[in-house]
């Protein structure tokens, strides 16, 4: 059966992870990946490979009969500790995880081609498990606050008692890239909840509500982010755990 399902993590994981995931591919179509202020470790085409936060739009083109795609995604502001690395290492990319977990990744690899399809997301929770990373409190805090319509970058900053240049710095490391992106990624999660009521509010006013300064603003943002103009973006977007 098709399709992308998302699963809690284990209780000893839900402050660094958002989800456990599920992508069956049920043919060869291209699937578009958008921005989420997140790094997931994944295991794809028989390799444990980690994706970066991105910037903007992806498209994955699965292989004829692919196996299923599994995944365990890392919140915003817990990717720095458990890779051991500043995530701005591995922003828009994706790549072997061998090349940060040289100790780690290959038995993790090895584990998981062996094990049963059923068992691979349990092995990915262990894998982040073994990593004892913690989130930066304070970008979490900052990611919570960004997810507010009437917040800004220099508003949450000065609520925090931090300089905008510490944040930032903090933010790079923590999740890939700053709070003006993460602020960005909010403001477009919030369009595409808005998108999901019975009754969605014509454009300009979903705009409005979801924080940006016009109409205009949201469509440039949205082809930036998702490579797609809001109309057509929105017929089909759905939100996944952040």
């Amino acid at each position: 059966m098709g399709g992308y399902r998302e699963f809690a993590p284990p209780a000893g994981l839900a402050s660094v992870a958002s989800c456990l995931w599920e992508n069956h591919s049920a043919g060869p179509h291209a699937q578009r990946i958008i921005p989420d202020g997140c790094v997931d470790l994944v295991w794809m085409r028989e390799e444990l490979v980690l994706v970066g936060a991105d910037t903007g739009p992806v498209l994955y083109l699965p292989a004829e009969g692919e196996e299923p795609v599994s995944g365990i995604r890392l919140r915003p502001g817990a990717a720095g500790a458990v890779l051991g690395i500043s995530a701005s290492e591995v922003r828009d990319a994706r790549g072997p995880a061998v090349a940060v977990w040289p100790e780690l990744a290959p038995a993790v690899g090895e584990a998981l081609a062996l094990a049963e399809p059923t068992r691979r997301l349990d092995l990915l929770a262990r894998a982040v498990l073994q990593r004892r990373g913690e989130r930066d409190v304070l970008v979490a805090a900052a990611a919570h606050r960004l997810a507010l319509p009437t917040m800004n970058v220099s508003t949450v900053a000065a609520e925090l008692g931090v300089s905008e240049r510490h944040l930032h710095r903090r933010t790079v490391a923590a999740v890939g890239y700053g709070p003006k992106m993460l602020e960005r990624v909010a403001r477009l999660r919030r369009l595409m909840a808005l998108s999901g009521r019975p009754r969605p509010l014509p454009l300009a006013q979903r705009a409005a509500v979801a924080g940006y300064a016009s109409q205009s603003h949201m469509s440039d943002d949205v082809r930036r982010l998702t490579g797609l103009t809001p109309v057509r973006f929105l017929e089909d977007a759905s939100l996944t755990a952040a």
